[in-house]
């Protein structure tokens, strides 16, 4: 969603992580002593840790997990995860000055946490729970909330998408906003099914479709996220510190998305 690295290039933007590589390379020769003893990998290991070596060169298998936990230790750590940290930054508090008492969301599936990410904090949040509601079918009037907001649920729709922005549209107010996050790489997660993927453009097009104006449709990732996520570190806090490795590498992205003032 966040983190451009204006005027560079792909080859120069990948040589500055991997610099932030190193660093945690370090850190995992400090905690791979030479007492530790390390199993051998089974089969499935092992072809996880030869796509980690493809990905995240001079830091595969075990040792890319064990880096990053090292560099975590007696840090200070943000709330947000490595996967969404650039998400939750990037829409942090932009409908903070639509928050207030009389304002309603829709939380689908238990969006909460994206709409106190949004500013959120005083609006009264109903939440429409699944199996109960869909996002295909609301189960609410029309134009009932002022906010409408579904967090990595889109993915999941058993149905034609299109129909679910356009549901969703349906029961927020003219002049609302309504803000959905997905996924794109990542793995089959059954919740309890998994059916779609969504680029910026597809996103935009879902907005467009159903009668909606693009404010913001964008992106985050790189090649050093990809491998971390793989090594199984999606779910670590963020440092606070820009300069750590891993918010450097959790925010850094080649620009993908476009943006429409709106």
């Amino acid at each position: 969603m966040l983190g451009v690295l204006p005027q560079e290039s792909f080859r120069s933007f990948l040589k500055a992580l991997r610099r932030d590589a190193s660093r945690l390379r370090a850190a995992a020769d400090r905690a791979l002593g030479p007492a530790l003893i390390l199993q051998p990998p089974t089969t499935s290991q092992a072809s996880a840790a030869s796509a980690n070596a493809n990905l995240y060169p001079g830091l595969p298998g075990p040792a890319l997990r064990t880096a990053v936990e090292a560099s975590l230790k007696d840090v200070a750590a943000s709330e947000h995860g490595f996967t969404r940290f650039a998400m939750y930054s990037a829409l942090s508090n932009r409908l903070a000055a639509h928050d207030g008492m009389r304002s309603r969301c829709l939380s689908i599936s238990g969006s909460n946490r994206l709409a106190r990410v949004l500013g959120l904090k005083v609006a009264k949040i109903v939440d429409a729970t699944y199996p109960e509601h869909t996002m295909l079918a609301l189960g609410f009037d029309d134009a009932t909330f002022d906010i409408c907001v579904s967090d990595q649920v889109l993915e999941h729709v058993e149905g034609n998408p299109f129909d679910a922005i356009k549901e969703s549209f349906r029961v927020v107010k003219a002049g609302g906003f309504v803000v959905h996050t997905t996924c794109l790489l990542n793995p089959i997660h059954r919740e309890p099914g998994d059916f779609w993927r969504f680029t910026p453009d597809a996103l935009a097009l879902l907005c467009r479709a159903a009668g909606g104006e693009v404010i913001e449709a964008k992106s985050w990732g790189n090649r050093e996220a990809l491998a971390l996520t793989q090594a199984g570190i999606r779910s670590r806090k963020v440092p606070i510190d820009p300069g750590h490795p891993l918010h450097r590498i959790a925010m850094a992205t080649i620009r993908t998305g476009r943006s429409t003032p709106g």
